[in-house]
Formats: C-alpha cells, structure tokens, sequence
C-alpha cells in the first residue's frame, strides 16, 4: 500500500513565492538609483518632463526628431478624427483600413522591394516572421547579440538554433560549417540586427552575403535602428552597403525614426504572401490603429522630401562619438547614434546615471542581464534635432561625473 500522503498527492509549491523572493530592484528602489519606469508628463522630444523637471533627452530613439513634429501630429489627428481610436479586430478579419494598404505599399516602394507587411509592433513582427517561416529541417544562425525579438522568434519556430559570436564572420561560417558536416536537411536562415541596439555598431552585411551565397542560406535583418539613419535615402543597412537585391528580408519599426507605432517587414511578394497567411502574431492581433498608421505615412513622407534631418543626425552623432572620446569615456565600437558609454560596474552605472537625472540628463542605464557581467553602460541616442547648447551640456555632464567616479 501506497502511504496516504502519496495517494493524496503533494501539495504544488506556490507559484507566485519566486515574485516575494526577487527583491533585487526593491534594494535598488529604496537605495535611490532605481532608472526605470520613468513617468513622463510632456511630449518625448528632446526636451522632457520627468516629475516637474525639464530634462534633455538622450534615451530615446527619435532618431529625426519627428515624434514633436506638427505635421505627424495633425496626420495621426485627422486619421483618428476620420477613422476613429481603433480597429477593434486583427488585419486578417475586420482590422484592415485602407490606411495600412496605403502604407504597405508606400514602404514597399521607399524600399524598392516588392512587397511589404505591417505589423501591430516590431517586437510581433520578429515574433511572427520568424516563427512562420522556420521549420523543424531548418537552421537558424542567429548573432548573440540580436534584439530579444529576434530570440524569442526564434524559440517559438521549430528549427535549429545556431549562435555565432557578435558580427564575427569567422565564426559564423565556423557555425555553418558545423551545421552542414551535421547533415543539414533543410534551409539555413542567417539572422541579425543592422544597427546593435546596446552597441552601435553596424552587422557586416558584406561578408555576411557572401557567406549566405555559398551556403546556400537567406538573410533577414533588423533594421528598427537603422532605416531613417543609414543609407543615401535612409532605407537602412542593406543601402548602406549597397546590397538590397541580396537581402531576403528587412524588418523596420515605426516605433524610432517614424515617430508612431508598429512593424513591418519587406520582401519578394510570394514571401510576404506567406508570412501574411501564417504569422499568428498578424492574425490574431489587433491592427495598429489609424492614427498611429496616419503618422508613419506623414513621417516616411519628411523622410524622404527632407534629407537635410538625416545629414544633421549625422553632425550631432559625429560631435558626441568625438566628444566622449575626447573626455576618454569608453564608447566601445559604436559607429551610429546610438552610443553606450562604458560604465563596467552596476552600482557605480547607478550612482553615474542617479548624478545625470538630478542635473537634467535622461538617459538610460543598462545592467545585466541585457549587457554581460561587469559591462553595465548608460545608452544614450542622439537625434537630427538636438542643439549645441543641450549638447554641450551633457558633454559638460559627463565630464565632471567621469572624474566624479573615476571612470573616464
């Protein structure tokens, strides 16, 4: 016989007693130096409120300053005022406007692809794309520093998944090479970020093509930090390189550069004919709603007819990269506006970004887990609109806190 207790079973271990135990962020809280989940109170441009106080923003990624600008602001306006505050269905159902077609096929062309499909977010675009057109005969080569959207895009697919070491073309063919002597039975889908969202840097889409061509393999990049900053037009990475007819995919956001919400992927049509049919991220979410669709079609309007933002983002980006280094901050290998300056310490990354609130500076601190052991930073991104004057001061800033704590 069974002991009674056995054949009652055990009591389950109470799921919610791992939340009462984490108390890592409440010692940071009552410390002072918690950074996160700042309410603002104004428009997010480069200039914020936060609790009363003006700030200058250096945390977000309004790479053309077009989140404060009044002709996306009228466009999302009107559309809300025609259309109404929502779709209330998915894309597939009820939830498509001749909105999203319009933008659809506008960023198809600004991209010069064939097609192109508009998510309700980039992190569902990644999400959805991935996890449709993977399955389980095929590989993924996914660099170790991609954005958690491609990560969990790939998780939900059924394939492979193969790491490479951050833009290192060495390994990634290393990787391949592993993948193939294994008995590779399907395709080999080679993922990455074009601009590293923590580091700066741009993936080396050359080497990276040629790699895919011998291999036999598709590419597909990320470019929420690049379209609107890199390339003659902005359209992003593959431009940048002059390489667009030998990427299979590009995902983009609205999110950044197009002051809205939402994502979107472009490629050849039967691709996109595919992912629209069974990307259950499309299907079964709402639509983005006309506003928000409104504003990204004003704003890729000012991205093409004003280049000048771009040449200017450019200038600003270029001043601080100097003047960071020129102060001796270690900005690691950042070649774009966004730049992480290398802090090494979490409390020391806290104390340093507590001191930049109180004098005026939001920017953003980043521990580990999303940066490695001993490499935490504070991530600042510059935008076309930024003046001299605010510049200088956070340059300014900057200075006296890195003597402050010894980091420079």
């Amino acid at each position: 016989m069974q002991p009674e207790s056995k054949k009652q079973g055990q009591k389950a271990i109470d799921l919610f007693q791992k939340c009462r135990e984490w108390t890592a962020a409440k010692e940071v809280m009552a410390a002072g130096y918690y950074p996160y989940f700042r309410p603002i109170s104004s428009s997010v441009g480069d200039i914020v409120v936060v609790n009363g106080q003006e700030m200058i923003m250096i945390g977000s990624n309004n790479y053309l300053g077009l989140v404060g600008d009044l002709r996306v602001k009228e466009a999302a306006a009107e559309a809300s005022l025609k259309y109404g505050s929502g779709c209330t269905g998915s894309r597939f159902l009820n939830g498509t406007l001749d909105l999203h077609i319009e933008l659809e096929e506008k960023l198809a062309k600004f991209m010069k692809r064939e097609s192109a499909l508009v998510f309700s977010t980039g992190f569902q675009t990644n999400l959805g794309t991935i996890s449709c057109l993977v399955g389980k005969d095929d590989i993924i080569l996914c660099d170790r520093s991609n954005h958690a959207s491609i990560m969990d895009g790939c998780r939900l697919s059924y394939g492979k998944i193969m790491k490479f070491a951050h833009n290192d073309m060495d390994d990634l063919r290393r990787v391949l090479e592993i993948a193939r002597t294994n008995g590779l039975r399907g395709g080999i889908f080679i993922i990455t970020d074009g601009v590293f969202s923590m580091e700066g840097d741009i993936a080396n889409l050359p080497a990276m093509c040629e790699i895919a061509e011998e291999y036999g393999a598709q590419i597909l990049v990320d470019d929420a930090h690049s379209i609107g900053v890199l390339g003659e037009g902005g359209r992003g990475t593959a431009e940048h390189y002059n390489l667009i007819d030998k990427v299979g995919l590009t995902m983009g956001t609205f999110s950044k550069s197009f002051a809205s919400l939402g994502g979107f992927i472009v490629g050849d049509e039967d691709t996109i004919h595919y992912v629209k049919h069974f990307a259950r991220e499309l299907i079964f979410s709402a639509s983005i709603p006309p506003g928000a669709a409104a504003a990204a079609i004003k704003a890729l309007e000012i991205i093409q007819s004003e280049p000048e933002r771009r040449e200017q983002l450019w200038k600003n980006t270029n001043r601080m990269h100097k003047g960071l280094r020129d102060l001796g901050y270690d900005i690691g290998e950042t070649q774009t506006p966004v730049v992480p300056v290398m802090i090494g310490d979490d409390l020391t990354c806290f104390k340093l970004w507590k001191d930049l609130s109180d004098e005026g500076i939001f920017a953003n601190a980043v521990v580990p887990p999303a940066v490695a052991p001993k490499m935490s930073l504070i991530r600042t991104s510059y935008t076309a609109t930024h003046t001299d004057e605010q510049l200088d001061k956070v340059l300014d800033t900057f200075a006296r806190l890195g003597k402050k704590y010894g980091v420079l």
